[in-house]
């Protein structure tokens, strides 16, 4: 068993890395209480890989982990929705389009992680972060809002959420752009901050943490 399990995803959209696994695999690399586990960023098998990690590690909190290009900090999502609108396909050629993750399930989930606090945290221990209220339309939000169902319907015993780091510099490097970037073994190291605020914090902050648009 492992107190944590943290998920990161293959490299998607013709990138060779994915910062997302890279930072989790190296947190849990240095943390024996932590598991890391890639997860396809397929449509069809992100969900039966996640739950498969689930039952073999069974922790107490599942932290998922996926890139945003383009965002210049850690942003710990707050809410699921209960949407796929794929704007690109998934690594397996799918591209699905206004369907539903769970047909007939809830309009979206909320995160069962202290996101406010996690961020305070973050900002503590020097790396960017902010609370994010959407996870996009694409396998990241499959995938948390497949975690939160999980959680609610099979797991209730265990809190998760999801997590989304920026490009690393060796990927803005290699593209020729100016993104935003996060060292990986900053993001890694967020991770471990991240996810000891949430084994030890069960209630949030009640700070500002909204959006105007």
């Amino acid at each position: 068993m492992a107190a944590v399990l943290l998920t990161g995803f293959a490299p998607f959209g013709g990138e060779e890395v994915n910062p997302s696994w890279q930072a989790s695999s190296l947190i849990a690399a240095q943390r024996p209480e932590f598991a890391a586990v890639e997860l396809p960023c397929e449509f069809g098998a992100s969900l039966p890989a996640l739950r498969a990690a689930i039952e073999l590690h069974r922790p107490e909190v599942v932290v998922c982990v996926g890139q945003a290009g383009g965002r210049a900090e850690l942003t710990p999502e707050r809410v699921a929705i209960n949407l796929l609108d794929a704007r690109i396909p998934d690594n397996a050629g799918a591209r699905p389009v206004d369907v539903p993750v769970l047909p007939g399930g809830p309009a979206a989930y909320f995160t069962t992680l202290p996101v406010k606090a996690v961020v305070a945290a973050v900002r503590q221990a020097g790396v960017p972060a902010s609370v994010s209220h959407t996870a996009g339309t694409f396998v990241c939000n499959q995938v948390f809002y497949g975690l939160m169902h999980l959680l609610a319907t099979e797991f209730p015993g265990t809190r998760g959420g999801f997590v989304h780091v920026p490009y690393s510099p060796e990927q803005v490097a290699a593209a020729g752009t100016n993104a935003p970037s996060l060292d990986v073994g900053r993001c890694a190291d967020a991770l471990g901050v991240l996810a000891d605020t949430a084994l030890s914090v069960t209630e949030d902050l009640s700070t500002p943490a909204g959006s105007l648009h």
